[in-house]
């Protein structure tokens, strides 16, 4: 701690390899599912249990966790979730039954979702307005580029005996590599003052030492006091209007939207992932450089407007050429251990993103059920692949016909542009606002409480997402999510601040004056729905 210039790329290791590690946690279960099948003779439910399991795990975190970063610290409570990964990830490595796969994915999931927290808050309070957009978006960088790294992980070790279990073991790695980079930091503002460490990088915002601290309690949240009502306005309509955008449920159909252009078979479900994959890494990238230029609210507003544009794309589209809309899950009941991907005497069709299917698969049936399975949510981030695609695959669509090809090269490019818009608004900027909005004494605990919305919102809009389709079908669907993106633009416009080169103590004063600018109906709704 005693070189102040290697405190800004340690503060970025931090970041990029925590968002490593929650992407690569959230996607490697796409390339496991399969050998695990084949294992363990898994059925729809018991694979819905799997996948399912990490998001019951990051919502117990996102309930308890804001507790133990306020009370703990933020680098202590990171530091403890790479630990309880570490756990995770050798119950998954050793596993010998469903239980302990659960279990291992369970704790897996309470550690990533902790360490997303605590992560984001600590970098955005260590370094100084100019740092804090780019710092606290490299996060989301890393969650793309770790569910690459599992893609190609999975692909390689889809062949060698056991190789589930590197799959998963291999977690651990940038987790420790993240452990190693705190352990050069101090542990908070405060400390930094003292030691003089981050002087150079907070440009005189860190904490004055003897200075005396407000106090809040979670019910703070919906109180006048500092306008934290405001406040929680903002945080929970950023979180909630995330998700009913419909953003994980759009990429379900990612494979069938290639597959319509001409890429078949396997081919369709590798552009889907990875060239996706690499389209929001991009996306990402291009956020961090214009976070602290353009501003919060201009990234926000025009993927918002990009994404109502282009979901309605999409579902005009499939009006005029219509896709298939009936994902399933693929029990294998009798599996057995005769094959390993690419075998052809693998059950066709069965096999998850990214892996390809062989040239004796391509095109051909599948094995289906009489029922739809309601799916899991992806458990993490918001801005990562649906673990949901890890269990459905898209029924084989024919080849389209001739005055169809332009209406499905059209949906792709919509796609393409959803997931751009998605990747340098809604994904990244959420996540660095409400790192800002809440006083440091009560930040862990706002963050947590906004994050369980999130995450209960996922689970209902994924729960609800193939009733609403057989209910009004999958045009009017995608429709949808663009009026919800259109609601969102107005929300944004009118309740969301301008915070780019603020301090905290010029963002809080913001939204002192901002106190008596909410609209009534919305305080006296909070209050009467929390106090």
């Amino acid at each position: 701690m005693g070189h102040p210039q290697l405190l800004l790329p340690l503060c970025a290791s931090v970041s990029l390899l925590g968002g490593l590690t929650f992407g690569y946690e959230l996607a490697v279960v796409s390339g496991a599912l399969l050998p695990l099948q084949l294992d363990f003779g898994l059925s729809c439910l018991e694979q819905e249990l799997l996948v399912g399991s990490l998001l019951l795990g990051a919502l117990l975190a996102s309930l308890v966790g804001g507790i133990f970063i306020d009370q703990y610290g933020r680098k202590q409570a990171i530091l403890g979730s790479n630990l309880v990964l570490l756990a995770g990830s050798l119950s998954l490595g050793l596993a010998g039954s469903l239980a302990w796969l659960v279990l291992g994915r369970l704790v897996a999931g309470f550690a990533i979702s902790l360490s997303s927290m605590a992560c984001c808050i600590y970098v955005s309070e260590l370094v100084g307005p100019r740092q804090r957009g780019v710092l606290v978006s490299l996060y989301e960088a890393g969650i793309t580029l770790g569910i690459l790294l599992s893609y190609a992980l999975n692909y390689a070790l889809a062949g060698a005996p056991g190789g589930w279990r590197h799959m998963f073991g291999w977690a651990a790695a940038p987790a420790l590599l993240q452990s190693l980079s705190l352990f050069c930091l101090p542990a908070g503002t405060t400390k930094a003052a003292a030691n003089k460490d981050l002087i150079p990088l907070q440009g005189g915002e860190a904490t004055k030492l003897g200075l005396e601290r407000p106090r809040y309690s979670l019910l703070d949240l919906f109180r006048a006091r500092d306008n934290m009502r405001g406040r929680t306005v903002v945080g929970l309509g950023l979180v909630i209007f995330q998700q009913l955008t419909g953003q994980p449920n759009v990429l379900c159909y990612a494979s069938t939207i290639f597959h319509s252009v001409g890429f078949r078979g396997g081919s369709s479900a590798v552009l889907a992932s990875v060239g996706l994959g690499a389209v929001k890494v991009v996306a990402t990238l291009a956020a961090m450089g214009l976070v602290d230029r353009a501003g919060r609210r201009a990234l926000l507003l025009a993927g918002c407007a990009l994404m109502a544009l282009s979901v309605s794309g999409i579902g005009l589209v499939s009006f005029a050429a219509p896709m298939d809309s009936g994902p399933s899950c693929l029990a294998m009941p009798n599996a057995t251990r005769s094959g390993l991907p690419g075998d052809p005497s693998l059950p066709r069709g069965i096999t998850p993103l990214p892996l390809p299917t062989t040239s004796e698969n391509q095109g051909k049936p599948v094995l289906s059920t009489s029922k739809k399975i309601k799916l899991h949510p992806r458990a993490g981030n918001p801005t990562g692949p649906p673990l949901r695609m890890a269990l459905i695959t898209a029924s084989p669509a024919p080849h389209p016909a001739p005055e169809h090809a332009l209406l499905h090269w059209t949906a792709l490019v919509c796609m393409m542009v959803f997931v751009s818009a998605f990747s340098f608004g809604f994904g990244p900027v959420t996540w660095l606002v409400l790192s800002e909005i809440y006083p440091m004494e009560i930040r862990g605990r706002a963050f947590a409480f906004c994050n369980s919305f999130n995450w209960a919102c996922n689970l209902l809009v994924s729960l609800s997402f193939l009733d609403l389709i057989g209910t009004i079908g999958l045009s009017w669907t995608f429709l949808l999510y663009g009026l919800t993106a259109v609601l969102s633009l107005g929300f944004i416009y009118s309740f969301v601040p301008e915070t780019k080169g603020l301090s905290f103590a010029e963002i809080d004063q913001q939204f002192q004056r901002r106190r008596s600018c909410f609209p009534g109906v919305v305080s006296v709704f909070l209050q009467q729905s929390f106090i």
